[in-house]
């Protein structure tokens, strides 16, 4: 067996051990199936990661990255976290038991909802917080908070546990040691990762603001209409409360995601503070009120989230159609590329990644399914 910290990757078959059930969703390297374990018959999570086989390429998983994956979720124990059972090794993946967690995305939920007042809104932003606050008191950044990693553990009851999951891109935070990277979905990375500077506890709250501001209104602050633009937009700032969707929506609200929507991280609201926040935490009677009269508009949630997420999945297909052309006629020459700022590098960083999926793709010349992984 080999070891990292406490965490021990288990040289045994995994199916040994766990009776492994139907696919609950799958992404770029990562396979979740449902599991059961045979010595308790509790239901699990096994999210196989394809490990990367050789230094020239680029399909599968580097070796240090899922050994930071594990070495972060085995230092994790909280209710809105997901939590890590075992490990298992074979030649050409990593087998992660984990947690199951089966009531869906958050958002699907709310957009089941007939009505949501602001007060119902904040019940569920508070355990994001209180979920990032455990995170952060131990130094680790998510850097990839969005809605399709915002899970509920039952969504059978009024007011759900909700679960963080995937912690591929977590990073442990250590002071005084340059921490630079381009990673993330774009439409939620904080404008310190656009412009490739020093990365911190503060990115993951840029990204709350961003949540925020799509649970309210269902439209999401820097999304353009391509790659760049949504960058350019993260990068100025650039966003407002179009009356269309924010009508019915308290100025404590809007304060609440103005604070986490800052550039300077020196300035943007800390956790803590965040949790102190009149939004969530009403300061008297009169703050109360006004966060329970004041309500989410659902069917704009429901049609904008509904017009949003289909607009993703389509530009995500036509990025991929588009680099399985580039990959099939050959690389430009260098000489032919233009030259870049520190967007267009974003751009291109970001690109990267569906470009190696897709590199895997035209080698085995089959189609793949892409569904979101739903958990880890």
């Amino acid at each position: 067996m080999r070891t990292l910290g406490m965490a021990v990757f288990k040289q045994q078959k995994v199916e040994d051990f766990y009776d492994i059930g139907e696919d609950l969703g799958s992404g770029q390297f990562a396979i979740v199936k449902r599991c059961k374990k045979k010595s308790t018959g509790v239901d699990y999570a096994a999210k196989f990661i394809k490990k990367r086989q050789s230094r020239a390429s680029r399909r599968g998983v580097r070796r240090e990255d899922i050994e930071r994956e594990v070495d972060i979720l085995q230092d994790l124990q909280h209710p809105n976290i997901i939590s890590l059972h075992d490990v298992y090794e074979n030649r050409t993946d990593v087998v992660l038991i984990l947690e199951l967690v089966s009531g869906g995305e958050l958002f699907d939920f709310l957009a089941q909802k007939e009505s949501l007042s602001e007060e119902e809104a904040t019940e569920f932003i508070k355990q994001i917080l209180n979920g990032v606050q455990y995170l952060h008191s131990k130094k680790i950044s998510h850097f990839d908070l969005k809605p399709e990693n915002i899970m509920l553990l039952d969504n059978n009851i009024q007011l759900p546990r909700i679960k963080v999951i995937d912690f591929g891109l977590a990073h442990r935070i250590k002071d005084g040691v340059e921490f630079k990277n381009i990673f993330g979905t774009p439409e939620f990375v904080a404008p310190e990762i656009v412009n490739y500077e020093q990365l911190g506890l503060e990115a993951d709250m840029w990204t709350i603001g961003v949540i925020t501001y799509i649970l309210l209104s269902g439209a999401s602050p820097f999304l353009g209409d391509s790659k760049q633009e949504t960058l350019a937009n993260i990068s100025a700032v650039n966003f407002e409360f179009d009356e269309e969707f924010f009508g019915n929506t308290s100025e404590l609200a809007k304060s609440f995601i103005k604070e986490l929507l800052v550039k300077d991280t020196r300035k943007r609201l800390k956790i803590q503070d965040a949790l102190n926040h009149p939004w969530i935490k009403p300061i008297n009677p009169r703050q109360a009120l006004v966060r329970r009269q004041s309500v989410v508009n659902i069917e704009n949630f429901r049609r904008q989230y509904a017009r949003r997420r289909w607009q993703l999945s389509f530009r995500i297909v036509a990025l991929c159609n588009h680099l399985t052309r580039m990959m099939k006629k050959g690389q430009p020459k260098p000489q032919d590329k233009p030259k870049m700022g520190y967007v267009g590098r974003t751009v291109a960083m970001f690109e990267r990644e569906c470009e190696s999926d897709q590199e895997e793709e035209v080698m085995q010349r089959k189609p793949r399914t892409r569904k979101r992984s739903s958990t880890s």
